[in-house]
């Protein structure tokens, strides 16, 4: 007789859970709304420009020429603590950059001076990646020394801002 009383007392208790519910179960098993699907995105029909403020060629220059005397000036620092060849090259890189932008915006009698610069450096580039075990740091740092001093020489902005075009 007590096995019958446990037995109803069981079904007792899963009928009232089955009739109460669970709200977690019930909510994992509910299918959900569709609110997001119907929502629709603004498309841009004319995209807008938005154009930077002219900059003077004075300010220009200026600017390059700071990049390349940071530039060169970390090539110099990294050819005296014997860095890696990639950042010496990734330095003198950038360096050439600069120098590409100034060269834009000179004239032809500057271009030419700013040319033979170019060509040191890119000689000076050929010898840091031939030289792989940095056997000649000294003699490297030497002529990007000499190099930073020719340019800083010739191409201050006092001697160059009449042949800015």
């Amino acid at each position: 007789m007590n096995a019958k009383k446990i037995i109803l007392f069981v079904c007792c208790v899963f009928v009232l859970f089955n009739f109460v519910g669970c709200e977690a179960f019930v909510r994992k098993f509910s299918r959900k709304s569709k609110k997001d699907e119907n929502k629709t995105v603004e498309m841009v029909l004319a995209p807008q420009e938005y154009k930077a403020p002219q900059i003077s060629k004075e300010e220009l220059y200026r600017q390059y020429f700071m990049f390349w005397q940071s530039w060169h000036d970390e090539l110099i620092n990294v050819l005296s603590f014997e860095s890696s060849g990639k950042k010496q090259v990734d330095c003198l890189d950038e360096a050439v950059k600069s120098l590409m932008n100034i060269r834009d915006i000179i004239n032809d009698k500057k271009k030419a001076e700013l040319d033979g610069y170019l060509k040191q450096m890119s000689n000076l580039k050929n010898s840091l990646e031939a030289d792989i075990y940095g056997n000649d740091v000294n003699r490297h740092r030497s002529i990007a020394e000499n190099i930073r001093r020719g340019i800083w020489h010739d191409f201050s902005y006092s001697k160059v801002k009449d042949s800015l075009l």
